[in-house]
């Protein structure tokens, strides 16, 4: 028996319950027994008087994407899809996360980390800067500053969802963004997006978003990419499937931005657009992900 886990009380509950729902109808349609819970932050006692002995997690963001939910499944041996729980951790928390890849020696841009009430460090790199929460998926939070006198608004801004906040140099140019199912990376696809940045409303409620697989890079610098992806998901030890997120700037050199452990399950969703483009059907991607435990 699966327990689809969805909802969660993050700021991405509301793309957590529409993933989650299209994963419980596949596994319906797969005829595999399922059930659906809303997990709601404060009702996991719920959970636990189910029995079941897998969890296919749909939960983005915190709680589900942080390891908070695969600690509790470790906790009672059962068995769940994605990366374990210290994973999950260092792949939410975007400073772990960039230590990590920069001790690896993969491309990124130069950031400095600022807590709330602590004293503002000095930027010793270029304007344009984007503004990032520590532990936030979806966009949610980021802003550009393009003059310091706008830093504090920023940070004010981000400090709504972590009191750590990543401020980053802005690099101007092209978002990919590369999938790994098992450890193979999938098809690229390059975003386009009229907004300033691939944000929350152009993710997941703007008709004017493209999304473009093949991604129109040569074979060479796909597979460059596709080889970066792979050593930034094991870098992070993380396991069965997730999404690498890139920024090629002006000078063609490729900038790692985020790796989420969650991803979407949404008809928006990157996953299975790329798993599409790599003959990968939604049902087949779901089934393949159980299959990666």
């Amino acid at each position: 028996m699966i327990a689809v886990l969805m909802g969660g009380n993050s700021a991405e509950r509301e793309v957590s319950l529409i993933s989650g729902e299209a994963v419980y109808q596949s596994l319906i349609k797969q005829k595999i027994d399922c059930f659906k819970f809303d997990w709601q932050g404060e009702n996991l006692t719920e959970l636990w008087d189910k029995t079941f002995d897998l969890a296919f997690i749909v939960l983005h963001g915190r709680g589900g994407e942080d390891g908070t939910i695969q600690k509790q499944l470790e906790a009672r041996n059962i068995a769940y899809t994605g990366s374990n729980s210290h994973s999950s951790a260092n792949g939410m928390n975007k400073y772990l996360s960039k230590e990590i890849w920069k001790n690896s020696k993969l491309p990124l841009a130069p950031s400095v980390l600022i807590a709330t009430k602590a004293p503002t460090p000095i930027i010793n790199f270029a304007l344009p800067w984007a503004v990032k929460p520590v532990c936030e998926g979806s966009s949610i939070g980021i802003s550009k500053v393009t003059q310091a006198s706008d830093l504090n608004q920023a940070l004010e801004l981000a400090w709504k969802y972590d009191d750590q906040v990543l401020v980053e140099q802005w690099i101007e140019g092209d978002e990919y963004t590369v999938t790994i199912l098992g450890d193979t990376p999938l098809s690229v696809i390059k975003i386009v997006t009229d907004q300033d940045f691939y944000n929350y409303e152009s993710k997941y409620h703007s008709n004017t978003t493209q999304y473009l697989c093949p991604c129109g890079l040569s074979i060479p610098k796909e597979l460059h990419l596709q080889e970066i992806a792979l050593k930034a998901f094991n870098a992070i030890n993380a396991n069965g499937w997730g999404r690498i997120d890139f920024i090629v700037g002006e000078d063609n050199q490729p900038y790692l931005l985020e790796i989420n452990t969650v991803p979407g399950m949404t008809a928006h969703s990157l996953v299975p657009m790329a798993a599409k483009s790599n003959g990968i059907n939604f049902d087949q991607l779901v089934k393949c992900i159980i299959d990666e435990i």
